[in-house]
């Protein structure tokens, strides 16, 4: 009977936290999310100081100026600008860049070598950007949880001690291939990224049809094996065909937020 009592709670909880938490994606998709703006910071922030104690942060001052160059542009014509920006260039080879609630950017010096200049630096910026905004990392996070939500309450409620999550989290975050697991975003988040991505780089006075050039580019970069940004980041016919026909929607954008663009981003030699 006890035992009977203690599955019909956990069912009771995980029900009441899945019908409290529906909302809408920017873009009206269906998202459960479990976790309040403050706590998703908390998980960015404490991810960000990891990745820092993790990777070694560039001391390439003119690189490091031109990748905050570029993000500064981004994050300027975002909704909410009471938020900073944290932006650090992590000296790695590896192909890709992330981006974490709280306000924190993180580039790899390895992307530089394949996104050619500061349009397509600003296509994966913004493309990572536009999870944070879309919530993404919540919805992660939430899909975890709700996996897991039983076992832990449980265990709770049997005293026993919780189970520690921070693989998880820094996974959802976007950080699975620093900490050895994989939990990519699904496509429906990945075509919101795409679309908020470009709309934002155009906002910013970056040329949208770079983000085409971009994608060509890192399918070629990696050859049969690939490169890590595609392992969770998957780019294929359909997104490049999805971001050429939004071109027609995003190139009135640009063309009238480049005409006050003042703060060029230079690529450095």
């Amino acid at each position: 009977m006890k035992s009977n009592r203690l599955s019909l709670m956990v069912i009771t909880v995980m029900l009441g936290l899945s019908a409290c938490a529906t909302t809408q994606s920017p873009t009206g998709r269906g998202q459960t999310l479990l976790y309040s703006s403050a706590q998703m910071q908390q998980m960015g922030d404490s991810s960000f100081e990891e990745m820092k104690k993790q990777l070694k942060v560039s001391n390439d001052k003119k690189l490091t100026q031109y990748v905050n160059c570029v993000a500064n542009r981004i994050t300027a014509v975002l909704p909410d600008q009471t938020q900073r920006w944290d932006v650090v260039l992590f000296d790695s080879e590896q192909v890709n860049a992330f981006a974490l609630p709280g306000g924190h950017i993180g580039v790899y010096t390895g992307l530089l070598k394949v996104a050619n200049g500061s349009d397509q630096l600003a296509t994966v910026i913004g493309h990572e950007v536009a999870h944070v905004l879309a919530q993404h990392g919540n919805e992660q996070v939430s899909r975890g949880q709700l996996t897991g939500v039983g076992m832990q309450i449980a265990d709770a409620a049997l005293g026993v001690s919780g189970v520690a999550n921070r693989d998880l989290y820094m996974s959802a975050l976007g950080l699975g291939a620093q900490v050895g697991v994989i939990l990519p975003f699904g496509r429906a988040q990945e075509s919101e990224a795409d679309v908020m991505g470009l709309e934002l780089m155009a906002r910013a006075g970056f040329d949208p049809a770079q983000s085409v050039d971009l994608w060509q580019n890192m399918s070629k970069a990696g050859g049969s094996q690939g490169i890590e940004l595609l392992s969770t980041h998957p780019s294929n016919s359909n997104r490049i065909a999805q971001l050429q026909q939004l071109q027609g929607q995003m190139q009135p954008l640009y063309k009238s937020a480049k005409v006050n663009v003042k703060n060029q981003c230079v690529v450095p030699k």
